[in-house]
């Protein structure tokens, strides 16, 4: 289906032209129908549907067709502040040709930019994209506006559960008009996201674009070591591999830290992102890193999602993922806009059974490769059998998840 045949506002649809969008995916022919409609929505989508573009088309065309000056008319929520300023960017694109005005509003940010905020907050942008964590801070303040609200948007409403922003969500919903346009996206629904929606909807269309698998371009490849064996193994594969942009994941801010210090004293040049660093350091490391100034980043999960960078053709996991969802965007950063791209998993000692949800999530085995002798003898890969995953139900191990208190990596 083509975006011509939304019946998008004349302006909106230049902006559309522009940022080369031609044919609709899957989740924006099901989503945006029913946003147009009027409906509240409940979509499973991941990252790389292009399940932004299906929210934000609908609602910028709604709001170009009841537009009121000096109110608020969209909130969309989102767990990180990577992917805020990602959205905040889809939406100077697409709106360049129109009059609506829009703000990212996030933590990290410096005296001016909170300045900047509360006036847009007072004065009413035409969409606001927010952290949790941020909105409250203005919500306790007591200035905020958003009588004439029109749509609330729950962006990676999962990963924002996770993260510990339940509370925040719930306080933020309360100093909303009760009559407005409901939108919830997640990549997973487990009972915790229904109950959300139960509590947030209307009789919302619901829409689930199935789990995607990783393209079949990326190659996967994983290899299968003692925990002390990670590390030489790591600096190994980043100095014989052939890359413009390489991107290493650790499921933990300290090690992330701790494997810089180490990719540093091996004479590469690395930087790291995590959520310690102030927001202007990392758009700096991010700039640098687009750029191909600094061709190496270490990284935790806050960029499995909140990138999109086309010269990314290696992704190293320095450890398994806790969920398989989150293998998948973590590797699905390479062999994008049609490119090709690598993703090595190092499985540790005891990551065989995670690794083997991923797989059966994956519904395939990825190949296991043989670690390079001079390394020491490695381990086998033995997952212990769990009888109840016969059928291919996905079991992940969330024990070091992070909870209430814990926001950000």
């Amino acid at each position: 289906m083509r975006f011509t045949e939304f019946n998008f506002h004349p302006d909106l649809l230049e902006g559309i032209t522009a940022s080369n969008y031609e044919n609709a995916t899957p989740v924006q022919e099901q989503v945006i129908p029913p946003i147009l409609e009027g409906r509240d929505v409940i979509a499973s989508a991941q990252t790389g549907t292009g399940k932004t573009a299906a929210f934000l088309l609908p609602v910028m065309n709604k709001l170009l067709k009841h537009h009121v000056d000096g109110q608020t008319g969209a909130l969309i929520v989102v767990p990180t502040r990577e992917l805020a300023i990602q959205i905040s960017q889809h939406i100077e694109g697409l709106s360049y040709f129109t009059h609506l005005s829009s703000i990212a509003i996030y933590g990290g940010s410096g005296g001016d930019n909170f300045i900047a905020e509360k006036k847009a907050l007072q004065a009413g942008a035409d969409i606001i994209v927010c952290t949790p964590g941020r909105m409250i801070a203005h919500l306790n303040m007591g200035y905020v506006n958003m009588k004439g609200l029109q749509f609330l948007v729950l962006d990676e409403a999962d990963r924002m559960l996770d993260m510990g922003f339940q509370d925040d969500i719930n306080k933020i919903i309360k100093t909303l008009p009760a009559k407005r346009q409901s939108l919830l996206f997640s990549a997973t629904m487990p009972d915790k996201i229904r109950k959300l929606a139960r509590t947030i909807l209307h009789d919302p269309a619901e829409v689930n674009i199935a789990i995607s698998k990783p393209p079949e371009k990326i190659v996967q490849k994983a290899f299968v070591v003692h925990e002390p064996q990670k590390l030489p193994l790591v600096i190994k594969l980043l100095k014989e591999s052939t890359y413009k942009n390489a991107l290493v994941f650790c499921s933990r801010k300290h090690t992330v830290k701790q494997l810089t210090r180490e990719l540093k004293r091996a004479k590469l040049n690395v930087a790291e992102i995590h959520s310690d660093l102030e927001q202007a350091e990392r758009e700096n490391v991010l700039s640098a890193f687009a750029g191909g100034r600094i061709p190496l980043l270490v990284a935790t999960d806050i960029l499995s999602r909140g990138i999109d960078i086309d010269t990314i053709d290696l992704v190293v996991n320095y450890d398994v993922p806790e969920d398989g969802e989150d293998y998948v965007h973590r590797i699905g950063r390479t062999a994008r806009a049609e490119a090709d791209g690598t993703a090595y998993t190092l499985i540790g000692d005891k990551e065989h059974n995670r690794f083997a949800a991923i797989e059966r999530l994956l519904e395939k085995e990825v190949e296991k490769a043989a670690v390079p002798p001079e390394l020491g003898p490695a381990p086998a890969y033995h997952p212990r059998r769990n009888d109840g995953n016969k059928r291919g139900k996905r079991t992940f191990h969330r024990g070091n998840r992070a909870r209430p208190g814990r926001k950000g990596n």
